[in-house]
């Protein structure tokens, strides 16, 4: 009995004794990503696998005792079949998918201009401009949510604004639809792509833009030619934090977009709280990280191996 206890008592000083103050900073964001990312999606895929119960919680277990000694484990995937199969499931991959990309691609014709414009001011003013960026950020998002609200409705600013100078006859449709939806998520989400622009945009040595002007290149061949390929870190950058929660999003489409705008968002909020089906919920939100993650990681890799490559 004493050894034992001796042989624990030996193995955690010599774990401790290994355990430094470097290593356990370093262990504090991997214990964080483990607690709030991977737990999370291992519960997700455990209940995905499930089957839809009427009782609490709704779903079956998938491990299973039978007499008391003999384990049986169901496996469900009629879910993720589900998914593939059902028009409505479909339609709202789709529609999630243009409208997070739609929405990407505007803020990086947005963002890219003002980053440059804020990388090229003096150094006194950037941080003032930078202010500027986040100045939104200040306010509720659902404050923010709800002023596009008073401004795409027919009664708007909008609308009053282009019937006043008798631009249009009758009240647009600019409400309760996916440009509505988009012009939200661009406006909530533009700073995201703005500082990993600016951030890339920062390091260039402008000699090399100097010394395309005297080779004889015009402005434009100069941008797309030398600003834009050394800025391809931040575009990547920006393009994934954009377009990542996007996809995903409930609260900008569910208010702007209205009932017409069906996204996985509101399929995942729908499933979970008015049809309490959270298997086909989890299954989702599984087959949602997988169309996010996998992407991003085919991108970093190839993105490492051009690195390599020029190495």
């Amino acid at each position: 009995m004493y050894r034992i206890e001796e042989r624990i008592i030996f193995l955690l000083t010599k774990l401790a004794r290994k355990i430094s103050g470097r290593n356990l900073i370093i262990s504090i964001p991997f214990l964080w990503i483990f607690l709030f990312f991977i737990c999370p999606c291992l519960i997700l895929i455990q209940i995905s696998f499930s089957e839809s119960l009427i009782a609490s919680p709704p779903y079956t277990s998938l491990v299973d005792w039978i007499s008391g000694h003999v384990l049986q484990i169901r496996i469900n995937l009629e879910n993720y079949m589900f998914l593939f199969t059902d028009e409505m499931y479909i339609r709202g991959f789709i529609t999630s998918i243009l409208i997070a990309g739609t929405s990407t691609i505007c803020c990086l014709l947005i963002g890219f201009p003002m980053a440059y414009a804020i990388a090229r001011t003096h150094e006194k003013f950037r941080s003032i401009l930078l202010m500027l960026v986040v100045l939104p950020f200040w306010t509720s998002f659902l404050i923010r949510v709800y002023a596009w609200i008073m401004l795409l409705s027919p009664c708007g600013f909008i609308n009053s604004l282009l019937m006043k100078f008798h631009l249009v006859d009758v009240p647009l449709q600019l409400l309760n639809n996916s440009f509505a939806a988009c012009i939200g998520i661009v406006y909530a989400y533009l700073p995201f792509m703005i500082f990993p622009l600016y951030n890339a945009i920062e390091k260039i040595d402008y000699a090399l833009i100097e010394a395309a002007y005297d080779l004889g290149s015009s402005p434009i061949t100069a941008f797309f030619s030398i600003v834009v390929p050394l800025s391809a870190p931040g575009i990547y950058a920006g393009s994934a934090l954009v377009f990542v929660p996007a996809i995903g999003e409930f609260v900008i489409p569910e208010l702007l977009g209205g009932v017409q705008t069906l996204t996985i968002g509101r399929l995942v909020w729908n499933e979970f709280f008015e049809n309490m089906s959270w298997p086909t919920a989890a299954s989702l939100s599984i087959v949602l990280l997988i169309f996010v993650v996998l992407p991003i990681v085919f991108t970093q890799r190839r993105r490492e191996i051009e690195v390599l490559t020029k190495e």
